[in-house]
């Protein structure tokens, strides 16, 4: 086979091994660019894939690649920047490795009962396929995938309860969608609770309550959000009351929310409580920390972004309190990343939290920099800064070796050097392992061309002057 079409089989066998998000963050526009007689040389896009392959992914890629060629018995990596979508070896990963969505909703996102009532309804992002699954959530998320594919049968009602922010919307639109999925005839409807107050309300003033039983009674799931809303509605909960019997007495599925369990709604009436416990109730809770980094690396995936792993765990660590804070913070970042042109490191997320966290910023396993002034700032900050970022060596890029990933940082140092500490060609080649002033200027020059056209490293140069405290 040839070098794409083994590439291909391997990351498709990483699919089986490894979490749909992590492969396509980490093998995003990567190749083999060599195939030797008992190695492959595989080319990566950026310098700090280089050791989060080597640490995490190596063994499993080459066990891989040595049941589909026997000969295969090393890789080695090479970074390469030049590496993007427009790469001819390039996989379109998205493409090639579809999540297996099935049938989208239509497009309006609207569904049309058999008596003409329409709802405009479900949200298509939403599926139980993309909801990451921990041990806080993953009851919730079966019961979710059994109502899917049983409506009405084994959990009905089925009743999830949890604080602000924690996925309940996503399971409740996720299911209906999947039921939809499941059998496109079916007519789901999905309301919020405010939603079916208003319904009601301007349905007495019509005089026209037909029309709320036409369009909720005759429903194969009903799926209502926020149902602690309900109380001391007495006309909006006389009404859900006689819905509520009238789908559960013809074996049609309801789905519930609430930020609290059935015994806790004090002021709804008894028969609507004991209607709720008749069902499954379930509780969701903030998922642990390897979720939220799934998740994080998920929302990454669909904004077709890559951030460093270690600002992914950064943030994954500090915001616990829920997931729509946790994405909260991470379209912060993006926004950043894409519009500044900056790549987000630990510090500047650090700094981004600080004004949002009641509590201070955790830093397991990190060392905050201190503010340096532009003054203070010298050859010596640069390349530390430089080898940090890339996560290399200070000695590999102080050395002879013109591998790209020692070259890069190394020539990024001399363009800092020389536009922003205003340091001579001679004094940087000095710094730098004794080299020519022909070097550096040459270095300078390229660094200078490459930002016209490679976002990625103008981000990565950007994010370092921020870093070391230039401006």
């Amino acid at each position: 086979m040839s070098l794409k079409e083994l590439w291909t089989h391997i990351i498709e066998q990483l699919m089986t091994e490894l979490p749909r998000p992590q492969v396509l963050t980490w093998f995003k526009n990567t190749i083999i660019l060599e195939k030797t007689e008992n190695a492959l040389r595989i080319g990566l896009p950026l310098p700090y894939f280089l050791n989060w392959h080597e640490a995490h992914l190596a063994a499993k890629t080459l066990a891989i690649a040595k049941k589909a060629d026997p000969s295969i018995q090393s890789l080695h990596y090479e970074v390469d920047i030049s590496l993007n979508e427009k790469h001819p070896g390039v996989l379109d990963l998205i493409k090639h490795f579809p999540s297996g969505q099935g049938r989208k909703l239509p497009k309006a996102n609207r569904t049309k009962s058999k008596e003409g009532v329409i709802s405009n309804i479900l949200n298509q992002k939403y599926t139980l396929e993309d909801f990451v699954t921990s041990p806080e959530n993953r009851l919730a998320h079966a019961a979710c995938q059994n109502v899917s594919m049983y409506p009405g049968r084994n959990y009905n009602p089925l009743f999830i309860y949890g604080g602000v922010g924690l996925g309940k919307t996503h399971l409740l639109q996720g299911t209906g969608n999947a039921i939809i999925k499941n059998n496109p005839d079916a007519f789901v409807v999905y309301t919020t609770t405010e939603d079916f107050t208003n319904e009601v309300i301007k349905a007495m003033r019509s005089k026209n309550m037909e029309y709320i039983r036409k369009k909720y009674r005759r429903v194969d799931a009903l799926i209502i959000d926020d149902i602690q809303f309900i109380a001391n509605k007495d006309r909006t909960e006389e009404e859900f009351f006689h819905t509520f019997n009238a789908l559960y007495e013809g074996g049609k599925q309801i789905i519930i929310s609430s930020d609290r369990p059935p015994h806790e709604l004090k002021l709804l009436s008894d028969r609507l409580v004991s209607r709720f416990e008749s069902g499954m109730t379930i509780d969701v809770k903030i998922p642990d920390f390897e979720a939220r980094l799934a998740i994080l690396m998920e929302e990454c995936r669909q904004s077709q972004v890559f951030i460093n792993q270690e600002v992914l765990e950064f943030i994954a660590i500090n915001i616990a309190s829920s997931i729509r804070a946790l994405k909260g913070v991470l379209k912060k970042v993006i926004a950043s990343y894409e519009l500044e042109h900056v790549a987000p490191t630990v510090s500047s997320v650090m700094k981004m939290l600080k004004p949002i966290q009641q509590k201070e910023v955790k830093m397991v396993g990190y060392a905050e920099a201190p503010e340096i002034p532009q003054e203070a700032v010298t050859i010596d900050r640069l390349i530390d800064t430089v080898s940090d970022y890339f996560s290399i060596e200070r000695e590999q890029v102080e050395g002879s070796s013109r591998a790209r990933e020692s070259l890069v940082p190394r020539q990024v140092i001399m363009y800092l050097a020389n536009t922003k500490l205003r340091m001579s060609l001679s004094k940087i080649g000095n710094a730098l392992g004794k080299r020519n002033h022909t070097t550096v200027m040459h270095s300078v020059s390229r660094i200078k061309k490459q930002i016209q056209n490679d976002r990625q490293l103008l981000r990565d140069v950007n994010a370092i002057v921020r870093e070391v405290g230039l401006r």
